[in-house]
């Protein structure tokens, strides 16, 4: 495939309300969009690093100087030989950055799918034609105002709920939730690696309360004492920034760190790691389900497609777009019986909304290739 150019622009959008998780508190969703432009088509994808190093080691203008002075040189060399495929083989020199690769990937494969005809969840192997939605209820101020928020997401339709919670904010709103909605609700817990082994005791009262899961507890790279914990307590385990491959996701289901799975696609490296991981997750009989990093509709659009695989079981963070904004780069998804359609047209099947691309726009720099 021959690219023709690779535009980096740096957009923001407004949350509609903050969202507040262990790590720290977003009042607006600020990222790096890719346009990779080829002589036939257009292929576009969203960098879900945040502006600083909380949520991991990239933050957006490291993100934006790597894939400018080291991974795009990179594949520039391919030529017209480049391909999707080829991106993660050829990025390997480079140690981590994860994200970045992953958004130079996801765009070339969109420009490659368009070109071809092909969707992104035709190419993935969606089996499904609409995804289970479920919400991410950050932190909030008082335990009204957590019931009144999930009264809301509910009322909408959402098929599960989830919490974030930290030290302080655990076991009040759990129960909080749990005594006003009852047993039925799918409900899990997302503390961000805010926790240490020596919180078992503790984390262990949150059993009773049944919840569906409890994702990333402990530090990413606290495999064994995740395994540890999963032996000291009821509640199913679920990996999050501790799976970074598919490699990872082997050795953590081998060594009883985890019983279920978050796939973040930006955080393995793109897409195609990602259909890797859900692979080995079906192999060993564990089950998956897509996170979100409050993406706009760009990215939303693939990670829906990649929900449709037919081991993300459980309700996704793929919720609507008006849970976070009033107004997105793309028409907006919207939740239908709990669901979201996975989009059929070609590459990642939505259009970017010129104007409010530009309206949106920081800044903007462009490569020739």
């Amino acid at each position: 495939m021959k690219i023709e150019n690779i535009e980096i622009r740096r957009v923001t959008l407004p949350l509609v309300r903050p969202f507040r998780a262990s790590f720290g508190t977003a009042t607006e969703r600020e990222t790096t969009v890719v346009r990779v432009t080829t002589a036939n088509a257009e292929g576009w994808a969203e960098c879900a690093a945040e502006p600083d190093p909380l949520y991991s080691s990239e933050f957006l203008d490291g993100c934006d100087l790597v894939i400018r002075d080291h991974l795009v040189p990179r594949l520039q060399a391919l030529g017209d030989r480049l391909t999707a495929e080829l991106v993660a083989t050829t990025l390997a020199p480079v140690k981590g950055h994860p994200m970045s690769k992953a958004v130079l990937e996801t765009a070339i494969l969109d420009a490659q799918l368009k070109e071809t005809g092909v969707s992104f969840g035709g190419y993935l192997g969606a089996v499904h034609d609409r995804v289970p939605a479920g919400v991410s209820v950050g932190i909030m101020d008082s335990i009204p105002e957590l019931l009144d928020a999930v009264a809301g997401y509910l009322a909408e339709g959402y098929l599960r709920i989830k919490l974030k919670i930290e030290p302080g904010w655990d076991l009040a709103p759990v129960r909080a939730v749990r005594e006003r909605f009852g047993s039925e609700m799918l409900l899990q817990v997302d503390a961000n690696t805010a926790y240490t082994l020596a919180d078992a005791r503790h984390l262990a009262l949150l059993d009773p309360f049944d919840l569906l899961l409890m994702e990333q507890p402990m530090a990413e790279h606290d495999i064994l004492g995740h395994a540890a914990l999963a032996r000291l307590i009821a509640t199913p385990i679920c990996l999050d920034e501790s799976i970074e491959s598919a490699r990872d996701a082997a050795a953590a289901i081998s060594l009883g760190a985890c019983s279920i799975i978050n796939v973040k696609p930006a955080r393995v490296g793109g897409y195609l790691e990602a259909r890797r991981i859900h692979d080995v997750a079906a192999a060993h009989g564990v089950p998956v389900w897509c996170g979100g990093m409050l993406e706009t509709g760009i990215g939303r659009a693939a990670n829906v497609a990649l929900a449709g695989l037919p081991n993300f079981v459980l309700p996704g963070d793929t919720s609507a777009s008006n849970r976070y904004y009033a107004q997105d780069l793309t028409a907006p998804f919207v939740l239908e019986e709990g669901h979201l359609r996975v989009p059929t047209g070609p590459g990642i099947g939505v259009e970017v909304l010129p104007d409010v691309l530009a309206d949106l726009t920081a800044s903007t720099s462009n490569i020739r290739f």
